[in-house]
């Protein structure tokens, strides 16, 4: 770590969780998180009008705390940033508004950045500079794409993602079912590793030879998973829970990795990184890692802390635009809950060519999870 490296605080308030993180370079020296997700489990899933009050009760807290564990002052950063999109409008809107406040007080400039190509630029912390082009499989709550990026300051190109429910979204969903909770990822792992993965052959879904390649669809398997349970309960027949859940598990990961890896072959890069929330998963990081061996790919992905939203993957993000003299944003700002990975740095209104109109209320579907 050197002392000319960019030091850059970054906040992430995309959905459920407060993040704010600080790092030099790209070395980590504050990582801090309020979530709110034991709110939201009453209801089984994430409540948007929750999620923003918890992050204006979160937000100076969590950026005090994480300046306290850096041993920073806040007048010593070289930048802020923050992501603008996409995400809950107005999770986003308190993360953006906040950012705002603290540049123009400090007089720091103001990065507004993509939250998935932030997923990706997480990786530095870890394992270093990312290799130009990087190929991306992020799997979230709401995200299931796969992403080559020949820059992730300002080239990120979309190969394929989820047309339906994202790969965290059916976890969440299939957990809801077998009445395990909320969030349904983690149980989901942990009961599958006593379970067998080949006890029941659900779908693998867009596998078929006329299917496109690289995307990907996961509501056939979610209504093949419940209808499977449902018919057990009809039955007054007992649900063999963890061999479900290993079954449902085993079904997501073949096809995610599956696709990822030929992705690689494909376009000729021999490495793979894995970002997002779903990249915790242990079932998910061993089959690709397999899957990497066989075919001479080099696999990269986060320790399970990196991989959910944290504001440390919106700093790294942060002082690469810093490092690579990235256009600054300007403080019209906006929040978008609908950004598109093809635009991973937000200038600002008048140079962002999608702001012809006000995002901010814009919440679709695909949008509702990290």
């Amino acid at each position: 770590m050197a002392a000319d490296e960019p030091l850059v605080l970054g906040i992430e308030t995309s959905c459920d969780e407060t993040g704010v993180g600080i790092v030099r370079g790209t070395t980590l020296l504050a990582d801090a998180v309020a979530s709110s997700v034991d709110t939201h489990a009453r209801f089984g899933g994430v409540v948007p009008e929750i999620a923003s009050r918890a992050h204006l009760e979160a937000m100076v807290p969590t950026i005090e705390r994480a300046l306290k564990q850096a041993g920073v002052s806040a007048r010593d950063l070289d930048g802020i940033a923050v992501t603008s999109g996409p995400g809950l409008a107005g999770a986003l809107l308190v993360g953006v508004s906040a950012a705002k406040a603290y540049a123009y007080a400090l007089g720091k400039p103001l990065y507004g950045v993509n939250h998935l190509a932030s997923h990706i630029c997480v990786d530095q912390l870890e394992h270093g500079p990312l290799p130009e082009p990087t190929m991306a499989l992020l799997v979230s709550g709401g995200h299931s794409s796969l992403l080559l990026a020949p820059d992730i300051t300002s080239d990120v190109r979309p190969l394929g993602a989820t047309i339906d429910d994202a790969a965290g979204e059916a976890f969440d969903k299939i957990a809801r079912v077998l009445h395990l909770g909320f969030p349904g990822g983690p149980v989901i792992d942990r009961l599958a590793k006593e379970g067998d993965p080949k006890a029941i052959a659900f779908p693998r879904g867009l596998t078929g030879p006329r299917d496109a390649p690289y995307d990907f669809s996961f509501s056939g398997l979610k209504t093949s998973v419940a209808r499977w349970i449902e018919a057990k309960r009809a039955a007054g027949e007992e649900v063999p829970v963890r061999d479900v859940a290993a079954s449902f598990q085993e079904a997501v990961v073949d096809v995610l990795t599956r696709k990822a890896v030929r992705a690689c072959k494909d376009e000729g890069v021999d490495h793979l990184m894995i970002g997002g929330g779903v990249a915790a998963n242990s079932r998910l990081r061993a089959l690709a890692q397999e899957r990497c061996e066989r075919a001479g790919v080099r696999l990269r992905v986060p320790r399970p802390g990196l991989c959910t939203d944290n504001g440390a993957m919106v700093a790294a993000l942060g002082a690469e635009m810093v490092a690579r003299n990235r256009r600054p944003s300007d403080l019209e700002l906006s929040a978008d809950s609908s950004l598109p990975v093809t635009e991973p740095h937000v200038p600002g209104a008048a140079q962002h060519h999608a702001h012809d109109h006000d995002h901010v209320h814009e919440v679709s579907k695909d949008n509702l999870y990290s």
